[in-house]
């Protein structure tokens, strides 16, 4: 468990990190011992409650101050379903930051719970993954939750019971800026 004072630390690193890439501000990069941890990271953007951009990594390849860097660069200016994040969007923009814990399979869908549980599937035919505050914010139960997942990934709504198919939980640290850059 992260402290509020890390979580702030790692959202207000995000958003000058952003803002250096638009403006060329100069930022420090947080040197907590915590952060040189390798996890799974992913980094979302908001603008007026929509999102507006959503990278990561499932699995822990770098540190978290490295791959808080990196996601969040990603998401504002290389998520292919948004247009770069322009410096006139950049104060209506809300940070988010989930640190992933490791994928854990799943033997039985009974054993999802909304809210807790991130999921991934990996699918000859595609992967996709989903955070645990998405079925949360749409008010999905769990076979809605494993619908939009195949859906994400590709699949036919039901692949996720299909032989070849490997589902995975995982849980999720989030951490959210309150209010607009």
């Amino acid at each position: 468990m992260y402290s509020l004072e890390q979580a702030n630390q790692l959202l207000e690193y995000a958003a000058a990190v952003i803002k250096n890439s638009l403006d060329q501000s100069p930022y420090h990069t947080p040197d907590d011992p915590a952060f040189q941890e390798k996890r799974g990271i992913f980094v979302s953007l908001h603008k007026d409650g929509e999102l507006r951009g959503c990278i990561g990594y499932i699995l822990p390849y770098k540190s978290i101050v490295d791959s808080v860097r990196e996601m969040a660069l990603a998401a504002a200016f290389r998520d292919p379903r948004f247009p770069p994040l322009s410096i006139r969007e950049f104060p209506a923009i809300r940070i988010e930051i989930s640190i992933l814990s490791e994928l854990q399979k799943v033997n039985n869908t009974t054993d999802i719970v909304i809210g807790r549980d991130g999921l991934y599937i990996d699918h000859p035919e595609g992967s996709g993954l989903l955070l645990p505050q998405v079925a949360l914010e749409w008010k999905w139960d769990v076979a809605t939750f494993l619908t939009h997942l195949c859906r994400k990934a590709g699949l036919s709504d039901g692949a996720y019971k299909e032989l070849d198919a490997k589902l995975y939980r995982f849980g999720a640290e989030i951490f959210a800026s309150n209010e607009t850059r």
